[in-house]
């Protein structure tokens, strides 16, 4: 109604009156994230569809179906479905850091503000060489694994951008020496008995 009277005085209804602060339009709000489908139970063939993804994410449709003992649509359809209900994540590659110019590897503990978790996390998701994030129970709240050129890169990951995120109260950062990515086989255990 007020537009409509302020257009029928010649003003434009888009203007506050003088005086008074122009009203700042509310951002959109940003799409929630599709549900994710409840999770359904995985069976044997599930379990070593997935172990043969792990270890060769490569690996063909067919190469997988002939590895189960299934036909070529059913693995098809395993597989979608593992990607669909968020089994499987994506499919990406193993980086030998080292080798690729991130000589430099560690684990920081972090101490955060009591319920800032969701701020700090979108925080440390965009430093360059994160690789790791995870909230964690016991003397620390976060333990992050970071990649870096050399240690100078590192200690200033640390130092300038990590110590200067308001919520985190402390960090404490272990140097990997060494570091060996385990492939699922076939004579490990993969879940408990």
């Amino acid at each position: 109604m007020a537009a409509e009277q302020m257009a029928d005085r010649g003003e434009d209804p888009g203007q506050a009156a003088p005086g008074v602060p122009p009203s700042v339009p509310s951002p959109a709000p940003s799409p929630a994230p599709p549900p994710v489908p409840p999770a359904r139970p995985l069976d044997t063939i599930d379990r070593d569809i997935l172990r043969i993804l792990q270890t060769d994410g490569r690996a063909s449709i067919r190469s997988v179906a002939e590895r189960v003992h299934v036909s070529r649509a059913n693995a098809y359809a395993r597989i979608n479905r593992l990607v669909e209900d968020g089994v499987i994540r994506g499919f990406g590659a193993r980086v030998d850091h080292e080798r690729a110019g991130q000589g430099a590897s560690a684990y920081i503990t972090l101490k955060i503000v009591q319920n800032s978790w969701r701020t700090v996390r979108e925080q440390l998701q965009a430093l360059p060489g994160a690789t790791h994030i995870a909230l964690v129970s016991g003397d620390f709240d976060v333990l992050l694994l970071v990649h870096t050129p050399d240690n100078r890169a590192l200690r200033e990951l640390v130092l300038t951008r990590i110590q200067s995120i308001p919520e985190v109260l402390s960090t404490r950062t272990l140097l990997v020496f060494e570091e060996t990515d385990l492939d699922p086989l076939p004579d490990r255990p993969t879940e408990l008995s």
